[in-house]
């Protein structure tokens, strides 16, 4: 009996460390770059805390149902079942993870998918990316959100709907792609005058700025519409703001 209390001390003990650990793990680890990734770890941490509600339920009402056909379960039952709580509890706390995208699936799909998974896919690289390169992929999430908001008023048969589709969902991802593929302790060494460190960074400003380029455009057609409808407004009803003559 003694011992059994002791054990189960122990896994209690065991377990709040655990989930203090998970706590400063969290702080601990990167932010998500942008919207859609963000949503998609909600999405998830939704699913798990789902599992362990429904297998919290599960256990209490199997140990429930087995005391009253046996005539209860006694101490070393309710420690039983105390502990499948808690096994259940830090196994789903940490299963199943966010799902990586693979790079094939990421140019697929509506706007908003495609932006969400090419953001989650972007964020398992930073840990292999030089520090500037890190800060760049950063700044890249959050301009693929308002991106992909441009996105979803475009025709996606259009070609340059198309073609950022292609910049998003294909060229970066290969790029960063091809940098891994070279070894580590390569990757600072100098060729033609850069080193592959420095190139990746390089190559990764001028997609920064491709991005920032086609959403000012794509925002500049719908404020050309803004403006024009206003014109419209001010053309029929007149200027709102213009006092009504004083009639005497």
């Amino acid at each position: 009996m003694v011992g059994e209390a002791q054990q189960s001390d122990k896994i209690l003990a065991d377990a709040r460390r655990s989930l203090a650990f998970q706590r400063e793990g969290g702080r601990r680890r990167q932010p998500p770059i942008g919207r859609g990734s963000a949503e998609l770890r909600r999405q998830n941490l939704t699913h798990r805390i789902k599992l362990i509600a429904w297998s919290m339920a599960t256990i209490i009402v199997a140990a429930m149902a087995t005391g009253i056909i046996i005539g209860g379960i006694g101490f070393s039952g309710i420690m039983f079942a105390l502990l499948a709580v808690i096994l259940a509890t830090l196994v789903f706390a940490n299963f199943p993870k966010v799902r990586v995208p693979k790079r094939a699936d990421l140019n697929t799909g509506d706007v908003r998918h495609m932006v969400a998974r090419t953001e989650l896919w972007l964020e398992s690289q930073r840990p292999a990316l030089p520090p500037p390169a890190v800060t760049l992929v950063d700044k890249i999430g959050t301009q693929l959100d308002a991106l992909g908001l441009q996105l979803e008023t475009v025709d996606p048969s259009l070609p340059a709907a198309q073609e950022t589709r292609k910049l998003v969902g294909e060229t970066l991802p290969g790029m960063i792609d091809a940098y891994r593929r070279i070894p580590a302790q390569l990757r600072r060494e100098k060729n033609a005058g850069a080193s592959p460190d420095d190139q990746i960074v390089e190559s990764l400003g001028k997609i920064s700025n491709e991005i920032d380029h086609v959403t000012r455009q794509l925002a500049a057609g719908a404020l050309d519409d803004l403006a024009v409808r206003t014109r419209y407004l001010d053309y029929k009803y007149g200027d709102a703001q213009e006092p009504a003559p004083e009639t005497h």
